[in-house]
């Protein structure tokens, strides 16, 4: 069967693809949405659709797509996809190669045309206060599982028909399609029925990120304390109470996450009363914080203030420097601004891919500081299965999200844009529920 992909009827004066390496995308123009169901149905196709990293134009960011149903793998399974998070491939520049969030590249275009960015004159105003916490390209996916490879014996603990999460293999297919295999069954983690697929859609990604930091944080807090603790009993008169100060930097899903994930793993710890929270919002997010954490102190970074006034109030709402700061913004600016409320000795743990690109300018002002900057993977496949137990049973309660049908993707970017929706946006594909 052709691999060639042809478009379907969504957007079709922008497409240019060919159609069995025989017709232009354009004449596709002239076909019904039957014909096109048609066409699908009899050549085994289905559809995708590709989120792009926004430009000047946000629709010119998402395309849609008819493409061939995949063959399923002999050892591994195809998945209907039901939801999967909305977030993009990012389009390759020179100065840009690494993948990363619509909110990612949004937050650092509002910043750059702030002060005085060239591009700035193009970008649509649209772009400013755009939040969402996704870093990977359609790789956030819940569904059934619709077909086992033949080489699958019948105790392999997996049935046609189960709910399923997908973890972000490395060679997992980039967009959104309503099907999805995996080369291996161990890239699927069981969902209970207790935990809706929508919210099962936000957990592959986002929220293992902020766990797998969580995790990474929890081992230096248990080893501060240990010492501070030590210290204290040998000379409680002079040495300061043992505490340890956790600033948590971040717009949208990650930072969302990555604060029930911590009121909830640090609670696990005996000195837990010696853990303090503070979050770095932006918005009504700090408010949504602060409704739903009472133990956790939230300061707003708003760029109206000068960077000086805003280190000083984070430093105060933290009840001064902190030990930790998990950073899950992206520029330089936020990265800068992180360390100037660190104290000396303190850690810095942001995303692989963040690390990738900021972590070089800084180590010459970390080395000064004598302060460390960490990178953090997304996470493994026994942390995700954790995670989705965790949630399942409500020990973890999940952030707020919206469920779109994936026909309207281009206007789910757009809203996104604007920060008309709250929390995650949620693609829905197939209606099984």
């Amino acid at each position: 069967m052709s691999t060639d992909i042809i478009p379907s009827s969504t957007h079709h004066s922008n497409n240019h693809y060919n159609c069995n390496g025989s017709h232009r995308g354009s004449e596709l123009s002239d076909l019904s949405d039957f014909d096109i169901e048609e066409l699908i149905r009899m050549h085994k196709l289905c559809r995708q659709v590709s989120i792009e990293s926004p430009g000047p134009v946000v629709k010119d960011c998402v395309f849609s797509f008819v493409v061939p149903v995949p063959e399923t793998p002999e050892f591994g399974a195809r998945v209907k996809v039901v939801y999967a998070g909305a977030c993009y491939r990012r389009q390759k520049s020179p100065s840009i190669s690494s993948m990363s969030s619509i909110s990612s590249d949004l937050s650092e275009l509002a910043h750059q045309m702030s002060v005085g960015s060239p591009y700035g004159s193009t970008a649509s105003p649209a772009h400013h206060g755009h939040r969402d916490g996704a870093l990977f390209p359609g790789f956030e996916v819940a569904g059934v599982i619709e077909e086992l490879g033949p080489s699958i014996s019948k105790d392999s603990g997996f049935h046609v028909g189960q709910r399923v999460v997908l973890y972000p293999f490395d060679e997992v297919p980039s967009g959104y399609a309503e099907y999805i295999v995996v080369p291996e069954l161990k890239y699927l983690i069981p969902i209970p029925d207790t935990l809706p697929l929508s919210v099962a859609a936000m957990l592959p990604t986002g929220a293992l990120l902020a766990m797998n930091t969580v995790f990474e944080a929890q081992e230096i807090v248990a080893q501060l304390l240990k010492e501070r603790e030590a210290a204290y009993e040998a000379a409680p008169e002079t040495a300061a109470q043992p505490v340890c100060r956790i600033l948590i930097v971040g717009t949208g899903g990650l930072a969302l996450w990555a604060v029930r994930i911590a009121a909830y793993h640090f609670l696990q710890l005996e000195s837990s009363k010696n853990v303090q929270i503070t979050v770095a919002s932006l918005r009504d997010e700090g408010f949504m914080l602060a409704k739903d954490f009472e133990k956790v102190n939230v300061v707003q970074w708003s760029e109206d203030l000068y960077e000086k006034q805003l280190i000083e109030r984070t430093v105060d709402a933290c009840g001064g420097a902190v030990d930790i700061v998990i950073d899950f913004g992206t520029t330089s600016r936020s990265l800068h601004r992180s360390m100037q409320c660190l104290g000396e000795g303190g850690v810095v743990l942001v995303s692989e891919e963040v690390g990738e690109k900021l972590l070089p300018k800084f180590s010459s002002l970390a080395e000064k500081r004598k302060q460390k900057l960490r990178s953090v993977a997304n996470g493994s496949i026994e942390q995700l299965k954790q995670l989705v137990e965790l949630v399942a049973s409500h020990a973890i309660e999940p952030p707020p999200h919206s469920v779109f049908p994936a026909d309207d993707a281009q206007e789910v970017v757009r809203k996104l844009c604007q920060s008309e929706i709250p929390g995650r946006a949620i693609l829905k594909f197939h209606d099984i529920e």
